[in-house]
This record gives C-alpha cells, sequence and structure tokens, in this order.
C-alpha cells in the first residue's frame, strides 16, 4: 500500500475505532458468558453499533484500504450478526419448545397419513388374525420364530397362560419382551428411512408389523386367552404401536412428496416433507423409550389383567390429549 493509501486508511480506523473497540468489548462479554450482565443500554447498543461496523466494512472494501483492517471487520461483523439475529436459546428452551410445540404441531401435520398407517396395521392385524383362527399354521407366516419364542401352535395352553401372568420363567419372559420392542423399534425406523422409496416399502412394513400381533393376539385368543393377551400386550403397546404408526406416517409423508411434489422440484418437496416427518421421528425415538420403561417395569409388576388395561387406557388418553386437544398457538416473538 502506498504512503498516501496508508495515511487514508489510518485517518478511516482513528474516526470509527472507538466504536468498533465498544462492540469488540461487548462482544467478548456476551461470549464468556456473561450475557445475562449485559445493561439494557449495552443491549440496545449492540444493533446499531453492527451497522455502523457493516457500513464502514462497506467502504473499506470499496476503498481498498489495507487488507487487515478489512479481516478485522469482517470478523467483528460476524460475532456481532450471531448476537443480533442469532439464537441464544438455552438447552432447557429448546426441549420446552419442542415438547410444547414443534412436536405436537408435527403430528398433528401428519393426520392424514397416521389414518392411513393406522388403518394398514389395522387391516394386517384383521387378516392375519383371520387366517390363524381359520389355519393356525399360518402363525408361523407372520411371526419369526425368534419372536415368538416358543408361544406357539405347539405349545399348550398352559405355557401360553404363564407367559401372561408372569409365572413363566422370568428370564425368558425378559428375552422375549426385549425382543418384541427391538423389533417394532427396528420396523419403526425402517418405516421412516424407507419413505423416500415412493411409500410402497413404508406400508408394506406397517402392514407386517400389524399381522405381527394379529397372528399373535389371534393364537392366544384361539386358548381362550384373548382377554388376558390384550393386557398384556397393550399396557405397552399403546405408546409403542401408535410410535410405530407415527413412524409410518412420518414415511408416507415423505414418499407422497417425491412421487407427487407437485409445482416444487422433487429434492425441495422431500426436503420440506421431511423436516416436519424429522421432527416427528425425533418423538417417535422419545415415545419408544417410554414404551420401553413400561414394558421392563410396568408389565412385570403390574399383573393384574384389569389394571394393564386400565395403565393401557391411561396412556392412550395421555398421548391423544398431548397431540389432539386443542391449544392456544404460541406468539411468536415472545
Amino acid at each position: 500500500m502506498s504512503a498516501s493509501g496508508l495515511l487514508k486508511s489510518q485517518r478511516f480506523r482513528q474516526a470509527r475505532e472507538d466504536d468498533w473497540r465498544r462492540l469488540e468489548r461487548l462482544m467478548d462479554k456476551a461470549e464468556k458468558g456473561a450475557m445475562a450482565k449485559l445493561t439494557d443500554a449495552e443491549i440496545l447498543a449492540v444493533p446499531v453499533l453492527y451497522r455502523s461496523t457493516l457500513s464502514a466494512l462497506s467502504v473499506a472494501r470499496e476503498t481498498s484500504l489495507d487488507q487487515g483492517l478489512i479481516d478485522y471487520l469482517e470478523t467483528l461483523s460476524a460475532r456481532a450478526y450471531f448476537f443480533v439475529y442469532g439464537s441464544r436459546s438455552t438447552l432447557q428452551d429448546r426441549l420446552t419448545g419442542f415438547f410444547s410445540v414443534e412436536w405436537p404441531a408435527a403430528v398433528r401435520g401428519l393426520w392424514r397419513e397416521t389414518l392411513i398407517s393406522a388403518g394398514l396395521m389395522l387391516f394386517g392385524a384383521l387378516v392375519a388374525g383371520w387366517l390363524v383362527t381359520i389355519e393356525p399354521e399360518w402363525f408361523y407366516a407372520f411371526v419369526p420364530g425368534e419372536l415368538a419364542g416358543g408361544r406357539d401352535p405347539a405349545a399348550s395352553t398352559a405355557t401360553l397362560r404363564a407367559t401372561l401372568d408372569g409365572t413363566a420363567d422370568a428370564e425368558g419372559l425378559s428375552t422375549f419382551a426385549a425382543f418384541l420392542f427391538t423389533h417394532n423399534a427396528q420396523v419403526a425406523l425402517l418405516a421412516f428411512a424407507l419413505g423416500f422409496a415412493l411409500c410402497l416399502p413404508t406400508a408394506l412394513l406397517v402392514l407386517y408389523n400389524g399381522a405381527t400381533v394379529g397372528a399373535f393376539v389371534a393364537l392366544f385368543a384361539s386358548r381362550g386367552l384373548g382377554v388376558e393377551a390384550g393386557g398384556w400386550l397393550l399396557i405397552h403397546g399403546v405408546t409403542e404401536l401408535f410410535a410405530v404408526i407415527l413412524a409410518g406416517a412420518a414415511g408416507l409423508h415423505i414418499g407422497w412428496s417425491v412421487a407427487f411434489p407437485g409445482q416444487r422440484r422433487r429434492l425441495d418437496a422431500a426436503s420440506e416433507a421431511g423436516r416436519t416427518a424429522g421432527v416427528a421421528m425425533a418423538g417417535v425415538v422419545v415415545m419408544l423409550l417410554a414404551a420401553g420403561l413400561l414394558e421392563g417395569f410396568g408389565r412385570q409388576l403390574i399383573t393384574d389383567t384389569f389394571a394393564r388395561y386400565g395403565v393401557a387406557a391411561v396412556t392412550g388418553l395421555v398421548w391423544a390429549l398431548y397431540f389432539y386437544a386443542p391449544r392456544r398457538e404460541a406468539v411468536h416473538g415472545h
């Protein structure tokens, strides 16, 4: 840089440096976790100083002042930008927003796909249950051997009853319950992940999961244990199966957007659908964790059939109110 250019840069800096230094001190204070200690006057001053710094940066670039000054102003402007426009919410704020607004809103936005997913699961359960009722050998077509764990048409009624009332081998029961939970969790994750394949794999997975449940219940019902089997399953199944239904709904939402993007580009449609589905799927993981707790503790501690139905009814009501009860929309900016 020439001597005249250097002198010009020095004069430019001297005329504005006090504001830059003040903004730098405020950013240092905020970034060190002392934001709460900023006074109202300091907080109000930051946007003004930020705009002034941006203006100085623009002038410095246009007049080709020294590169060191330009780099300094760019860094300072970037720091101030994140203070002025960036999110300063805490982890607690983010979690509160997710559970109170984002997750319920995403699930409500998927109500059509949720009805379709629930219908597919119910249809699969009814068809498989009917087939197993008329011919027990159909059971093996819908329930893998490792999932059945010996609870199949070859088992005695006494063995099946012992499975439900907790008198069977505790370790074997726990293993079966854990396998059942893992199976449903895998179906939920796959149903969502395969949504990009134009809905069909997701629909088949949900249908198959319903068939597995229907075949299982039909077997116990054929031995006069249908009511007991329902309580054994639903104490955690209301949460677990609803999670699978919502995962299926999220996958269907993405698949439908990819198959029929409308006036949007296919990639844009998938991206937009993925944001809503992704929020819903994050909540599904929470539901699966809750189902795991109900399965690991509630079902083992509560052995009375009607008490199990009571827990199932309460969890169903809680989820229904949480997702679908009318609520006031949050006011932006507050």
